[in-house]
């Protein structure tokens, strides 16, 4: 008898379920099928979830790049933001993202590591991805990105600071806000303060609030005095900041930290080595953590409205998308002094 080599046993292919078949099952019409997907605002919610719950049993998967394809663009919206480790990014994010899903967008997400170069390399990416619209977090860009992000013939929203922003823009003035604590300090008594911060040229939001912390010891004739990190923002380098400014700076009696990982890691240090905050040193961040608002003493600081950056950066963009009058081409959400017993 001959042998035959066995051949192999292919897994039988079955036809992918139709959209018209979702809406068939789902008693509803092709059209409000594809707008309980794609414009879920438009269609009421139990009808919406009888599509869903369709779409689960039938194991419906919609195809995106065919979409793209016909229209040119797709349902995903680019974010691009320095860091997926830092809150102040991820709070900004889900801003972005609960209000971009309850209009059937998702977020294709890039982070740069404070590379803006990389940044470049994510914004190529994502136009070839026919991305509906992007998103960047800040206003500074190299040239060849600035080129893309303005030829890109979609709407661009750049967000967390205020500027000559190339279309949306949704931010805070960071130059006021180190203002607002140099201010607060002087007035609490302290005239030795030492900004602290981190790869400062990187970290230029933090470099514009030290450049307004400058203008007002400057006003008020105090020599300006800064400190920088190599590492960016956590606790153990704001306990290495409160070590470095007592070796460096021994007259010190505050520290205007950068950011509140910062501040907070050097709070700690300080009651752990028996330090009196803020008798002997007072210490002041930015962003408005929770994790200084529950130590004690409370650290003072700057809250950010970040959650209410991205969902109005949102709301804008999708009034560009859908057609609709966006108010007004660039937001300043303010900020907040939480004077803590920090200082």
């Amino acid at each position: 008898m001959s042998k035959h080599t066995p051949q192999p046993r292919h897994r039988k292919r079955t036809a992918q379920p139709t959209l018209a078949q979702v809406a068939e099952m789902a008693g509803v019409s092709s059209i409000t099928a594809s707008r309980a997907l794609n414009a879920p605002d438009r269609v009421n919610d139990a009808t919406r979830q009888r599509v869903l719950d369709t779409m689960d049993r039938l194991g419906y998967v919609p195809n995106l790049v065919a979409g793209s394809l016909a229209s040119s663009r797709s349902r995903f919206i680019a974010v691009i933001v320095p860091s997926l480790a830092n809150t102040v990014f991820i709070e900004v994010i889900n801003g972005l993202q609960s209000t971009f899903e309850s209009a059937g967008y998702q977020i294709l997400l890039g982070n740069t590591n404070y590379d803006i170069e990389r940044e470049q390399q994510l914004v190529r990416t994502f136009l070839g991805w026919s991305c509906s619209a992007l998103v960047t977090a800040g206003l500074r860009h190299t040239d060849a990105c600035r080129k893309l992000l303005k030829d890109c013939d979609r709407p661009v929203m750049e967000v967390m600071e205020l500027g000559n922003a190339l279309d949306l823009n949704v931010g805070l003035d960071h130059a006021a806000a180190g203002r607002t604590m140099a201010r607060h300090l002087l007035d609490r008594g302290f005239q030795r303060p030492v900004y602290v911060g981190a790869r400062l040229d990187d970290d230029y939001r933090a470099q514009m609030r030290y450049s307004g912390h400058v203008e007002v010891l400057k006003e008020a004739n105090i020599t300006p005095r800064v400190l920088e990190l190599d590492q960016l923002g956590s606790l153990e380098e704001g306990m290495k900041g409160l070590e470095r400014v007592r070796n460096e700076y021994p007259d010190a009696d505050a520290i205007h930290f950068a950011n509140d990982d910062l501040a907070t890691g050097a709070l700690l240090h300080a009651l752990r080595i028996g330090m009196r905050v803020p008798d002997d040193m007072a210490i002041a961040g930015f962003n408005g953590l929770p994790l200084g608002q529950y130590i004690t003493p409370r650290l003072t600081t700057i809250r950010s409205p970040r959650d209410s950056i991205g969902r109005l950066a949102a709301k804008e963009l999708l009034n560009r998308l859908e057609g609709k009058r966006v108010t007004r081409r660039q937001h300043d959400v303010g900020f907040v002094l939480v004077a803590g017993e920090s200082t």
